[in-house]
């Protein structure tokens, strides 16, 4: 490993005076300096997804890093951005979330474990709104909070199934109202999802201020900011706001920050790290969460549309062991040689080009349709996205018939999935996307 210091200013142009260093290899970048880079033109946005999960794993973070450390090596600006892993699963079956072989972010047991303290933030933020809620009605309940209606939950970023679901407010008088409540792991917490979607320490505070905490007894609905709660909860992330900057093995720059779950949230690392790393690159290689139909999805109708962002590329991860697992093979008999699985694996994932062909090549239609008027395209399975890379044989059915990415993406690209219907099932159901 290289200094990272030097990482930020050899290849980022990132000056001593921007970062704040944790130890000699681990650095945040000053939001301040960021804001500075607003005017800069972004790079392009490559997204890595897979097909479904199985117990064996698809390697998305492997293929990421790779993929980062390959267009370096090639000579291209590149810069990987990554989810920040949770103790829960590191401590579990699935393990770090940094990579693997020759593919990893590096010092991996730091990223793996504490890190820089993000996720110790979120944690403190989350549990100082439920301790302020608790404190509020046992001092009176002025907002009328109905005890059976608290909807907040506390957060440990550990998997303890003992506390999932239990009673607070026991011990007398002096420890508040006895009242149902539970432990959710840090990653699943609202905060953690607001935090990866903020763009400003004053925009967070905003969305914090946003949360429904519970409801009265005439259920409605009372929020953060009732309590005065978002003003210190945002003071308590105020440092973890900022991306974290490490390296690949190659010594190729890579920012870490933030990591809900897809399952629960969007599944993507913070859409602060996603945009910084667009302003100092020129290729962005980042990925989504579980499987094309959960963290991919997400990716695009949540993050993207959010936070104005144009994804260029996705990359399909579908191994041979993951093949074989989705034409029937029991993971203890995946090392053996099986073709029938892999063509019965392969007919099975072609759903995720699919689902990744609708995400981005419905609005490549629907774009089309703004040119001279042509009865508006169906949207079917030989459409395919502006660029689409992933393993041959389950590209083969989606791209027949390619849309060429335009040169200039229009203010109203996002229209097509701003229906209560997603562009992917817009493709499934082959309704017409403009009118959508």
């Amino acid at each position: 490993m290289r200094p990272v210091l030097q990482i930020a200013k050899e290849r980022l142009g990132i000056a001593e005076e921007h970062l704040e260093p944790y130890g000699r290899y681990k650095a945040k970048i000053s939001l301040k300096y960021l804001e500075s880079l607003k005017n800069k033109p972004d790079g392009k946005l490559v997204l890595v997804t897979a097909i479904s999960p199985t117990p064996a794993g698809e390697g998305k973070t492997t293929t990421t890093v790779g993929l980062g450390d390959a267009l370096n090596r090639l000579g291209k600006k590149a810069m990987v951005c990554l989810r920040e892993p949770a103790l829960g699963p590191v401590f579990g079956m699935k393990g770090g979330a940094a990579g693997g072989g020759f593919s990893q972010v590096v010092p991996m047991e730091d990223i793996n474990l504490h890190f820089t303290g993000d996720f110790g933030a979120i944690q403190l933020a989350n549990n100082l709104l439920a301790a302020l809620i608790d404190n509020h009605v046992y001092h009176g309940n002025a907002l009328g909070f109905d005890v059976r209606r608290v909807t907040w939950r506390r957060v440990v970023d550990v998997n303890d199934r003992a506390l999932r679901d239990i009673t607070v407010g026991l011990g007398g008088t002096a420890n508040g109202y006895p009242r149902q409540d539970g432990f959710d792991i840090v990653v699943a917490s609202e905060v953690m999802a607001i935090f990866c979607l903020a763009t400003s320490l004053s925009d967070l505070k905003e969305r914090l201020g946003n949360i429904v905490v519970g409801y009265t007894r005439k259920q409605e609905p009372i929020r953060a900011r009732d309590l005065k709660a978002h003003g210190a909860m945002t003071v308590l992330l105020k440092d973890a706001l900022a991306p974290n900057l490490v390296q690949t093995l190659e010594n190729n720059p890579a920012i870490i920050h933030g990591g809900p779950f897809a399952n629960i949230a969007h599944g993507c690392n913070s859409v602060i790290a996603t945009t910084a790393a667009l302003k100092l690159a020129d290729y962005v290689v980042t990925e989504a969460g579980f499987g094309a139909d959960l963290g991919a999805e997400k990716f695009i109708d949540i993050k993207c549309r959010k936070a104005g962002l144009k994804p260029a590329a996705a990359v399909i991860v579908a191994t041979v062991r993951a093949l074989k697992y989705h034409g029937g093979v029991e993971v203890a008999d995946l090392p053996r040689e099986n073709v029938e699985a892999i063509k019965k694996g392969i007919a099975t994932s072609s759903g995720t080009s699919t689902t990744c062909a609708s995400a981005l090549a419905c609005r490549a239609w629907y774009r089309s349709t703004t040119a001279p008027r042509t009865p508006t395209p169906r949207c079917s399975r030989s459409s395919s996205a502006p660029a689409i890379m992933a393993s041959r044989s389950s590209t083969r059915a989606i791209t027949r018939k390619a849309v060429p990415a335009p040169s200039k993406w229009p203010s109203t690209w996002w229209s097509c999935a701003s229906s209560r219907t997603s562009s992917s099932t817009c493709m499934r159901t082959r309704s017409r996307c403009g009118t959508r």
